[in-house]
Order: structure tokens, then sequence, then C-alpha cells
């Protein structure tokens, strides 16, 4: 981890999505379906308000439920809640950890690890059930702060971790 993580209070925050089941190895066939997001969002007249990210719902290694979506402004009243593939949700609010690492995203992986030792360290626990199929998370977040058409070097790209906290 680049800098020592932190709790902090996110407010929540709607967003476009799409979702996919991948594994670690087949990531970009979700993540390359962020242009259809942003085109959605262009022909309704929106706007993305903040950075890309991946929501990890579900993990059950290797399989692996993500949505990939862009933050954005309150839709507008009747807008439907689905767009072809895309869909319109909230992330929620609450207390999450969060660490920011700039470095190549498949760093990520390690980083993830140091976060949850360093939580469990403290003795925080997340907003994640284990079941069946996997552990079902909350709300667990990779934010892509860096625009790649600005900088196409993945080993400079800032990835913010958030990653929410049992209630």
């Amino acid at each position: 981890m680049n800098d020592e993580p932190r709790i902090v209070e996110r407010e929540a925050q709607a967003f476009a999505g799409i979702v996919g089941d991948v594994t670690m190895d087949t990531i970009p066939e979700i993540a390359d379906r962020l242009g259809e997001v942003f085109g959605r969002l262009t022909a309704q007249g929106m706007e993305p308000v903040a950075a890309p990210f991946f929501k990890y719902e579900l993990i059950d290694m290797p399989r692996l439920r993500i949505v990939a979506g862009f933050p954005i402004a309150e839709p507008e009243a009747g807008l439907p809640e689905r767009d072809g593939d895309v869909f319109f949700d909230t992330l929620p609010a609450g207390r999450y950890v969060t660490v920011a690492h700039t470095g190549h995203p498949q760093e990520l992986e390690a980083v993830t690890g140091e976060l949850l030792a360093w939580a469990a360290e403290r003795g925080l626990s997340w907003d994640m059930t284990p079941t069946p199929e996997g552990e079902r998370w909350g709300c667990r977040l990779e934010i892509y702060q860096t625009d790649p058409r600005v900088e196409p070097d993945m080993s400079k790209w800032t990835t913010d971790l958030a990653f929410r906290l049992e209630s």
C-alpha cells in the first residue's frame, strides 16, 4: 500500500452500471463495457460526476460478480431503472476503509490482501456475508482515478480502494 488506510464516512452515491460474472483473467470483459455505460449516460443527457469504479458484489474465487459503473448526479424522476444492460442504483452510505494505490492494476490483489490484514489487526468487520455462493459484499470498490487517455502507463495509475465496514 502506498498510504496508510483510513476510515471515512461516505454518503450514498447514485450510479449507472453494468454487471457481469468474470474471473481474474477475464475482468477486461466487464471493464471494456464501461464505454457502453458512458454511452447510455450521454444518450440520457447525463455525465459521470466522478471516476469509474468496479464494485465487487460476489467473490468465490476464481469467480467474481462485478459491477462496472460511473457515479452520477441523482437521476431525474421518470428515468427508467434499466436502459438495456445498463442499470441505475445507489452505492450505500456508511463507514469505509479506504486506501490509495499508485501502480499497475495487477498489484491491486496484493494491496487488497494488505488492506484486509490491516483491518483484521484492528478488529474491524466488513459489510460482507459468507454464503454458499461466496462472499457477498455490501460495497467493495476499486475507484480508478487515472484517465488512461491522459496517462497510458498503467504503472502510474492511481486506484482508491473503499470497502464498507459492518454497521
